[in-house]
This record gives structure tokens, sequence and C-alpha cells, in this order.
């Protein structure tokens, strides 16, 4: 599912109605919960929350014109997508998220590296993902990503 769209509005938009309030669940326990300092904004087709070159110049290492991306949220062909990149970088933070994930959800967590599939939008864990959304500032972000994969 390729979504063409300048702003996040515009991407939530466009979505099928069943996914448009899961995101926007998402999108304000973001907007919200997210320590200050990260933006929302679009980052690879998706909703972006990234820390913007005011406090971080450098910018992303692939792309420096790009703001440093921390979590996407993207609605795929088959399941809603969120990329957090902390938990990419920090295997604590993948250990916390692991183990706490069966207090929420009766499935196992569908995962990929840095990315969380949620296939059954009724199943998201919305209360663990509040509680993720809490767990990195953005210094701790920058510090994390130029420790670990800034090269």
């Amino acid at each position: 599912m390729k979504i063409k769209a300048n702003t996040p509005d515009e991407y939530v938009a466009q979505l099928p109605e069943e996914r448009q309030q899961a995101v926007l669940k998402l999108r304000e326990i973001f907007r919200s919960k997210l320590p200050e300092g990260f933006q929302e904004t679009m980052s690879y087709g998706m909703i972006g929350y990234v820390v913007p070159h005011s406090v971080y110049p450098a910018g992303y290492h692939c792309d420096t014109k790009l703001p440093l991306p921390f979590i996407n949220l993207a609605s795929q062909k088959n399941f809603i997508a969120l990329y957090h990149m902390g938990i990419y970088a920090n295997k604590n933070l993948l250990d916390w998220f692991v183990t706490e994930y069966p207090n929420y959800c009766t499935t196992k967590p569908d995962m990929g590296k840095s990315c969380i599939r949620f296939k059954k939008i009724d199943q998201i864990p919305y209360d663990l993902i509040t509680e993720l959304a809490t767990k990195m500032t953005v210094s701790d972000w920058i510090n994390l990503y130029e420790k670990q994969i800034k090269r």
C-alpha cells in the first residue's frame, strides 16, 4: 500500500477507514508521550518522528539533508507497521519490549530488526506503546545513534 502524502494528516486521510482510527490513536500517543524535541513529519513516505536539524544539525548519516529518524508509522498492505530505531539500536529496550509484550497481548510480537507489525488492529497494545514512547529522550537517541549506528 503506497500512499503519497505531504503531511501526516494527508496520509491518514488516504487510509482505509478501518485503519484510520488505529493510526490516529498511535499518532496521538507519539505526539503526547514522546519526550520533548521529537518532531512529527513525513519521512520515507510514512508518518515519522524525527530529531530535527535544529536539534541535531548533522542529520541522518545516509542522507544528511534528512533529519535523524526515530520512529516511523505506516499502513502496509497486510499490517500496520511501527519502526522504532531505539529498539533496533538498544538491546535492553528490545528485551524490555519483548518481555512486556505478553502482559498486553496473547500472541507473540511479530517483529523485524526495528519493525513491529500489527496484523490485527484490535490487538495493538496501545498501553505498551504508550510506555515505549516515554523510554528514550532526544539526547538518549542521539547518543545511542552516534555510538551504535553512525559510521
